[in-house]
């Protein structure tokens, strides 16, 4: 069908043509939260105004919804990705395509299906989803960074089940062997399992480098990415004992992606075109790539292995503390690539003369990594991902087996903090081992050794371990911490403002259960009806509440809504928002909450735009979901992408254990019946909270 060459217009005879357009369109943010279903919303009330079918497909984070099948592609006229992410166009090949922010979706929808009828037909070597315009409003993160974390994020599962294989097999079917350290016997069952797990570590540094290289060129840079991964990986291909390990995965990953973008930018004749994304640019970015690192970055690699290997001989008869923590920061630095194996071979290459010193060095520093990073999950969580969580616990499991690339995804995520405290703490448990004369008879580390008797003076091995391990835990959140309050560009410690009268009890009550603490007891704001004026749970407040009409599953109540927002910036605002949720009495630390949701607010503005915002934080100092709503006179600024101040605040809070994505569906919720402005003008002028909270009734 052809398309008209603009916008079908509301009225006219030509009302049966207008019917008969059908656009697409797909929305995704960074966080896949609010802006993702604004987009959409906005997209399809457009088209519904102008007598066009839309279906939207929505990437979220609780999943891809409303999916676009084959039949909705080979019929549409035209699709529109509003996307602040990778969103794959394959699918899309023969048809007009225009990709932009997702704001775009959100401010200008009207101009996206004008402009989507004139665009250029997509073809598999078009451009990506990054060519287009706009932003999710808050800080974006580089491409770079955006193609590390892409990386990371697939190889974290090879980690984890090739190092947790492994673990099992050596735990279960290895012994000591003096001659041939900790070893499986060949033809029996868990050598079968660990040789599956030797192939989960195996492809893990190739899959790094593919998807950072995917990240950045799309598919044609998928099969450069892998192999050169996998090349920097072997070093026996340029006459190296060891390869590049997770460093060199990450050099080649870019080096691809960057090259399979300039090769796109070459003029090709028209009738070659098809072929440049799945047969020439793969194989001219692979083969370059391949030789440039085998001919020129493989031979330096080579002759630090040697000398390395030649300055350590020339230390055995130095002190053995500083011997030690020279070995400690070697095993620390790249885990598996060639300083770490220079270390390694050196101690075990002395076995075989009688000293076993230098190996129980070794073998002290090789588990600090792994079981630092996931120690360090434990006693800072704020910190972290959900995933990066997970991934901790398997590190502390890999540790005490010494498989010490458990703390790769680590390092590869944060270089610039995780590297240095790793290096530290294997210096560290070094510099004791060595000081105490501990020796291992054979070549492998961590505390499966000394537990299988290989070990000599087994209390000191493990005093230098734990110590080793309290270094590197202690040094990474520190480093995580300051360079997470260096990007916020301060410090966040309680504001100096004066809060009103009744926030002021919930932040004195701190951790200890605001909201039923003498602190909010009978405060008030003015005779606020938001305000408690009994403790919660108390007959009366049973009786009110049990007229309430039920808001988003109960979560917002009359007791969470206030009419007026004192506050005057965002940072008040979320501190008076987290006072109003103290007061159902599911907040156990008013001051978490805040900063849990201040550091949201880093990772990008919550300002919705249409005079919107809805900050949200998921965090153990609420007991159980709850949701307040505010409205503020003048307006705060938010950062939003349209400029525009907030008036109607929205603050989400859930704690960690709450089921599923409790948080991202209410957020969807929310967002989905905010871009009706029937509905927002109602919200504004509601009279008092019950009035509030009979509007916020409709959105379920």
């Amino acid at each position: 069908m052809t398309s008209p060459a603009g916008p079908p217009p509301p009225t006219g005879d030509d009302g049966d043509e207008r019917q008969r357009l059908k656009l697409l369109a797909v929305t995704a943010c960074p966080t896949g939260i609010a802006h993702t279903y604004m987009a959409a919303e906005k997209l399809s009330q457009a088209a519904e105004r102008l007598g066009i079918d839309m279906k939207v497909e929505t990437q979220g984070s609780i999943g891809a919804e409303n999916v676009l099948d084959d039949n909705d592609v080979r019929t549409a006229d035209g699709i529109i990705v509003a996307a602040d992410k990778d969103v794959d166009l394959s699918r899309f090949a023969g048809k007009r395509v225009i990709t932009v922010g997702v704001t775009e979706g959100v401010h200008h929808p009207d101009r996206l299906i004008e402009q989507v009828q004139s665009a250029p037909v997509h073809t598999s070597a078009g451009p990506s989803p990054t060519s287009g315009t706009g932003s999710g409003g808050g800080k974006e993160r580089s491409l770079p960074y955006k193609a590390l974390m892409n990386g990371v994020s697939y190889m974290i599962p090879f980690v984890v089940v090739g190092g947790l294989l492994i673990a099992i097999s050596l735990s279960l079917g290895g012994h000591t062997d003096p001659s041939g350290g900790l070893v499986i016997p060949k033809d029996s069952f868990w050598m079968d399992v660990n040789n599956i797990g030797v192939i989960g570590f195996t492809l893990m540094v190739p899959i790094l480098s593919g998807y950072i290289a995917y990240a950045i060129g799309d598919r044609p840079a998928l099969v450069p990415g892998m192999i050169g991964g996998w090349i920097a990986n072997t070093g026996a291909l340029y006459d190296s004992k060891s390869g590049a390990g997770f460093i060199g995965a990450i050099v080649t990953g870019f080096l691809a992606g960057y090259l399979v973008l300039w090769i796109k930018k070459v003029k090709v004749p028209k009738f070659a075109q098809p072929i440049m994304p799945i047969i020439v640019i793969p194989i001219v970015a692979t083969t370059a790539l391949g030789l440039f690192f085998v001919y020129v970055i493989g031979k330096p690699i080579s002759w630090i292995f040697e000398h390395l290997t030649s300055w350590l001989s020339g230390m055995t008869g130095t002190s053995a503390v500083l011997l030690g923590a020279i070995l400690g920061l070697m095993i620390a630095f790249d885990m598996g690539g060639p300083v770490n194996k220079t270390a390694f071979l050196f101690g075990s290459g002395l076995i075989a003369t009688g000293n076993q010193t230098v190996m129980g060095m070794c073998a002290a520093a090789i588990p600090v990594m792994p079981l630092g990073q996931g120690v360090a999950t434990l006693i800072r969580k704020r910190l972290y991902t959900e995933q990066e969580r997970e991934t901790g616990l398997a590190s502390l499991f890999m540790g005490c087996f010494g498989i010490s690339e458990g703390a790769i995804p680590f390092a590869a995520a944060r270089p610039a903090q995780v590297i240095p405290a790793n290096m530290l703490g294997g210096a560290v448990a070094g510099a004791v081992a060595g000081l105490a004369g501990v020796g291992d008879a054979v070549p492998h580390g961590g505390p499966i050794v000394a537990v299988l008797g290989a070990v000599g003076g087994v209390s000191m091995f493990f005093v230098a371990v734990v110590i080793g391990t309290a270094v590197t835990a202690l040094t990474t959140v520190t480093l995580i911490d300051i360079s997470e309050r260096r990007r916020r560009g301060e410090v966040l410690i309680p504001s100096a403002r004066t809060p009103e009268p009744a926030l002021a009890g919930a932040v004195a009550g701190g951790g200890t259960g605001a909201g039923t603490g003498p602190g909010l007891a009978g405060s008030s704001k003015g005779g606020d009806p938001a305000a408690v004026s009994a403790p919660h749970g108390s007959g009366s407040a049973a009786t009110a509440v049990a007229d309430e009409p039920e808001v988003l599953s109960g979560y917002l109540t009359e007791e969470t809504v206030r009419v007026r927002l004192a506050a005057e910036d965002k940072e008040s605002a979320i501190r008076e928002m987290a006072g109003l949720l103290a007061a159902t009495g599911k907040v156990r630390d008013v001051d978490e909450l805040v900063r849990t949701a201040l550091r949201r607010e880093e990772q990008g503005t919550t300002g919705l735009g249409e005079e919107i915002a809805i900050p949200h934080a998921k965090t153990d100092a609420v007991s159980a979901p709850v949701v307040g709503f505010a409205r503020s006179d003048e307006g705060i600024e938010w950062g939003a992408p349209d400029g525009t101040r907030a008036r109607l605040v929205f603050m989400i809070s859930v704690p960690e254990a709450a089921a599923g994505d409790e948080h991202l569906r209410i957020l969807a919720l929310l967002s989905r019946k905010l871009m009706d402005p029937a509905f927002r003008e109602r919200l504004t002028g509601a009279a008092d909270e019950r009035a509030v909270l009979g509007v916020l009734g409709e959105i379920e």
